[in-house]
């Protein structure tokens, strides 16, 4: 891997430059070796202090939680992003669904970021489970938001849209993590397809 000149290491600030270039280096080292790395590993690639590190993360795991959020809540963006132009909440769930599972679907089923979150998540769970559910949130915000606007709109009928996008939530890690380690099931093909119509048929939608 190709690195930048060193720069000279701040061991003494606690500024957010520090907190930024341990991160990137996270997300370079989970790409290349999903978390098999260590502490010392992580000061090197990110070329700051011991201290500095434990200055912004409490240890290993927290920096891991922090890599899972960013991958989550870079995702969710990306959703956003694609539904700006798409008036139709229903519309924009089904995109919401339906797009997060079919990147497991063809070349990118078995990339490192996708089998990273599933080897992780339930290691992290007992953990640090209040970390790891707001690490999870952002996708679950989001389909809450478009079962509110959905009821309010008259097209779904959720019984409890916090609850239900909780469910929804769960059944699609569930689903991410199985075919994240799976390869060359048929099924595959049409998963997301699948699951957006159980969703759907669950609040109240029209097939």
């Amino acid at each position: 891997m190709s690195r930048k000149a060193a720069t000279p290491r701040r061991s003494g600030t606690r500024g957010p430059a520090n907190t930024e270039a341990l991160l990137a280096a996270a997300h370079r080292l989970v790409m290349d070796r999903g978390a098999d790395f260590t502490t010392q590993d992580l000061i090197k690639e990110a070329d700051v202090a011991l201290q500095t590190f434990y200055r912004h993360f409490g240890g290993k795991d927290q920096i891991l939680i922090a890599v899972l959020a960013d991958l989550i809540a870079g995702h969710c963006a990306s959703l956003e992003k694609r539904t700006a132009t798409i008036d139709d909440p229903v519309e924009r769930l089904h995109v919401y669904i339906a797009e997060t599972l079919q990147t497991l679907v063809g070349r990118d089923r078995t990339t490192a970021g996708a089998r990273f979150m599933t080897s992780q998540h339930w290691r992290l769970h007992q953990e640090l489970p209040d970390e790891l559910a707001q690490a999870t949130k952002p996708f679950a915000d989001l389909v809450q938001r478009e079962l509110e606007v959905a009821r309010d709109a008259g097209v779904l009928s959720p019984r409890s849209p916090e609850r239900d996008a909780w469910i929804i939530n769960k059944l699609v890690m569930a689903v991410f993590h199985h075919y994240a380690f799976v390869e060359d099931d048929p099924d595959a093909s049409t998963i997301a397809d699948d699951v957006w119509q159980f969703c759907l048929a669950a609040v109240g939608g029209a097939p």
